[in-house]
């Protein structure tokens, strides 16, 4: 990247990943706390990962890529991937919540630091090389896709 176009790339990504997180708060602004760990089934015995997966998978995602996300593989040996997926008993909204800010939080420090010299790096995810520009959108469209289906299930959950 160029000069300003380096500048102008970070400025946006920030712009998406705000009204991404806007938008995902707007559709948990919907619905109660059963609803956040509602699971919807679909046919068989499969399920539909509730808001309370999403948000936690969401905010795992996002601690481990974006902590060190220079200088450690964005797969972090300590993310517990599998238990994203599972309603821990004893975890309520609020712990999950807590831990969205977190990941949230990391995000955009990460994001913010980045210089323009940064931007010619490779990052690695999961041992696999790839550009900082292309592991950032890489990020930032798993998250939309995840936070689409939030803000479907708050329409299909929300308050009445």
């Amino acid at each position: 990247m160029m000069n300003s176009s380096w500048m102008d790339f970070k400025a946006e990504t920030l712009v998406q990943y705000q009204q991404q997180k806007q938008m995902a708060e707007a559709a948990l602004s919907q619905v109660d706390d059963t609803a956040f760990f509602a699971q919807l089934k679909e046919e068989g015995d499969a399920h539909i990962n509730s808001m309370a997966i999403l948000v936690k998978h969401i905010s795992g995602n996002f601690i481990s890529r974006w902590t060190d996300f220079l200088t450690a593989d964005g797969e972090k040996a300590d993310r517990k991937r599998p238990h994203e997926f599972m309603h821990e008993a004893g975890v309520n909204r609020p712990q999950i919540m807590e831990r969205w800010e977190e990941g949230w939080r990391i995000l955009f420090a990460a994001l913010e630091g980045l210089t323009e010299e940064d931007f010619a790096k490779t990052v690695y995810i999961r041992g696999e090389a790839h550009s900082v520009v292309k592991a950032i959108l890489r990020n930032l469209l798993h998250a939309t896709h995840h936070i689409g289906q939030m803000e479907l299930l708050a329409t299909i959950l929300k308050k009445k």
